[in-house]
């Protein structure tokens, strides 16, 4: 970078104070932009150029700069196959095919599928050992090990046991699975949801020359025009440094053809020297009396004594002819105009650069493309097994393996369970909440730990007062069938009501699968109006709306109107203006019963047998001689029972 740095050979301008001069470019002899590569960021534009294996680029170069000089087109494709893609230093192995490759250094732009190298370790009791030996560039490996880790104590890939950092100098970390896990299963998945997979998204914008030598323009280059314009600046730098050097070889001949010119009248030279009034005086007379310039004059009068023996004036004489020598050489040279004696010196130097720094510097990236890779969906890569999901009442929610007994199960204090289900954790679990939303995920993604569980905010972004009222599994098992048709409702399906009475059926089935963070609709409550809670019927049950000024209705889940889309429903039950639904419920047999506390501190439970069962849309009875409902007790949930045994069922 800097063995041939000075003003005659790269232009120099003022540093940032104007205190010193600093090269606008270094004297590089080698492409370093593509050995060593860059990342930036200006304004409106960036550039990020991947490293490359020395001797790949070195090869190319020679053989562009025997192109140009055979006048012949070397394609990029043609490039290509001396620089095979990217070599980063942490090695790794590219998966990008060979034309995604190619297209990026014919455009200029693209991204590199970069991946971990791993190999198959020991399998024992314990369990199978797969070895990671390389992490992609750019990414580090605590937080790569972080993320593998978190995996595995989550439980969204249970074949993945435990991870192990056993890197000294070389990178080594251990995966540990099951011993009959598929492990290309597993890392599928660990390329898929951790860095152990990364693009690098190349861009090769640099700033190439202009007629002004201080400033260059932004441009993106193809592999081509980069190993190009590097040619044309060492072409330039070694073009400089010849005529640098020419500059000296005359300044010393110059000053060897005085030497030569006086030394047979050393003893004239001394007696002007001794017969002078000082070093201006004799050098103004020898000027005169030899016809000799100022520059030769003074290098005779700083000449050693010892330099005036017999034998120096044959030094003297050789090194005179050597100079003339090789300036006639570099006038050949520069006098070329087809300039190739100056491109074999800089085949030469690159040549020698190769020699040092490209032989034997292995490829470390390796580069390998996969093909057609066995594709895995998101359930393949799920182990499925059955586990429990938890939500609170205070939004709250947790997986376990087994939940026996609720009343144990670790909670916040003030905290209640709302709901617990079962299922597959290749099924998925909704959220309704009292906004009309529902929010759904793969019961995998649910946190799984045995403590308080994570606020349901950090799976999906809930507004300003929106709770969580109703959960229910998506395993086929639980849920059974959501299949829609026409024409009748699918056997089975929501059931929702709202503060201001209204209530509505809608289908399941659409909510089936993951949602975004904003969840999806499934009712449009008007106003104040809040979403109570979310009942799965088949439309054989009796509904019961109770309101807080001791009203209560029963009418046929049936007559629920079925929407196609979110709405506000039709009317359960008509209020007076300063009452409201206090809640709601399925009754599925003449033993159900609903539960509600009153103002006056007792309670009072309403059966399905005990009532007529009327019409939708009516005003209810009234239930309760004095006072008012104040809250309606929600029974205590149970967990659901085996999946396994129901399956018998």
């Amino acid at each position: 970078l800097l063995s041939e740095i000075g003003e005659a050979i790269v232009d120099f301008a003022p540093n940032f104070d104007n205190s010193q001069q600093e090269p606008t470019v270094l004297p590089a002899q080698l492409p370093f932009l593509l050995l060593n590569g860059a990342t930036g960021i200006a304004v409106g534009m960036a550039t990020n150029i991947p490293p490359h294996n020395p001797e790949e680029v070195l090869t190319a170069t020679i053989r562009l700069l025997d192109a140009l000089v055979d006048d012949r087109d070397l394609s990029n494709r043609e490039l290509c196959r001396t620089i095979k893609g990217p070599d980063f230093p942490t090695g790794g192995q590219i998966v990008s095919t060979g034309e995604e490759l190619k297209q990026i250094y014919e455009t200029g732009q693209g991204s590199v599928k970069l991946r971990s190298t791993w190999e198959l370790g020991t399998t024992d009791r314990a369990g199978k050992r797969v070895i990671i030996n390389s992490v992609p560039y750019a990414v580090n490996k605590s937080t790569l090990v972080e993320r593998i880790a978190d995996v595995a104590l989550s439980r969204k890939m249970p074949l993945l046991l435990d991870v192990r950092d056993l890197s000294t100098e070389d990178v080594c970390i251990e995966l540990l699975l099951k011993a009959e896990a598929d492990e290309n299963k597993v890392l599928a998945y660990l390329f898929k949801h951790t860095p152990l997979q990364s693009n690098f998204n190349v861009n090769l914008t640099a700033l190439v020359p202009t007629e002004n030598p201080g400033v260059g323009r932004p441009e993106r280059l193809d592999l081509k025009s980069m190993l190009w314009h590097f040619l044309q600046f060492r072409f330039d730098v070694v073009t400089r440094r010849l005529r640098h050097e020419l500059s000296a070889l005359e300044r010393r001949i110059h000053i060897l053809e005085g030497f030569v010119k006086v030394f047979d009248a050393l003893d004239t030279i001394l007696k002007i020297i001794r017969a002078s009034d000082g070093k201006a005086d004799a050098a103004q007379k020898i000027m005169t009396r030899f016809e000799l310039d100022a520059e030769q004059t003074d290098a005779i009068l700083e000449l050693r004594l010892y330099r005036l023996a017999k034998l120096e004036i044959l030094v003297i004489q050789e090194e005179l002819d050597d100079k003339r020598k090789r300036a006639k050489a570099i006038a050949k040279l520069l006098g070329d105009k087809s300039g190739k004696g100056r491109w074999a010196l800089v085949r030469g130097e690159l040549e020698e650069m190769s020699a040092i720094f490209g032989k034997g510097d292995r490829r470390r990236t390796l580069i390998q493309d996969v093909g057609q890779e066995e594709e895995f969906t998101e359930e393949d890569l799920i182990v499925a097994e059955d586990n429990h999901v938890l939500v609170t009442s205070d939004g709250w929610i947790k997986r376990q393996k087994e939940i026996k007994d609720l009343a144990t199960t670790r909670l916040r204090e003030g905290d209640s369970v709302l709901s617990c289900v079962a299922g597959s954790t290749r099924a998925t679990v909704v959220f309704f909440s009292n906004f009309g939303t529902a929010y759904t995920a793969r019961i995998i993604d649910i946190p799984a730990t045995t403590g308080y569980g994570e606020p349901i905010q950090k799976l999906f972004k809930l507004k300003d007062g929106e709770c969580i009222v109703a959960a229910y599994s998506f395993d086929p098992r639980v849920i059974g069938s959501m299949a829609e048709h026409e024409g009748y409702f699918p056997e089975n399906y929501g059931l929702a009501a709202s503060t201001d009475g209204f209530a509505l059926c809608f289908g399941l089935l659409q909510f089936a699968e993951p949602s975004t963070r904003s969840g999806r609709r499934y009712a449009k409550p008007r106003g104040e109006a809040r979403i109570l809670g979310v009942e799965v019927v088949d439309g054989t049950e009796s509904v019961v709306a109770v309101s807080s000024k001791r009203r209560a209705l029963f009418c046929p889940a049936e007559e629920v109107n079925y929407l196609s889309g979110p709405g506000r429903g039709v009317t359960l039950m008509k209020l007076a203006a300063d009452d409201e639904l206090l809640g709601f419920k399925a009754l599925r047999s003449d033993s159900d019963e609903v539960v509600l506390k009153t103002s006056l501190g007792g309670t009072q439970r309403l059966r399905a047998a005990k009532y007529e069962v009327s019409g939708r849309g009516g005003k209810g009875r009234e239930v309760l001689k004095r006072g008012t409902f104040t809250e309606w007790i929600r029974e205590a949930p149970t967990p659901p029972a085996s999946l396994e045994q129901k399956e018998e069922g």
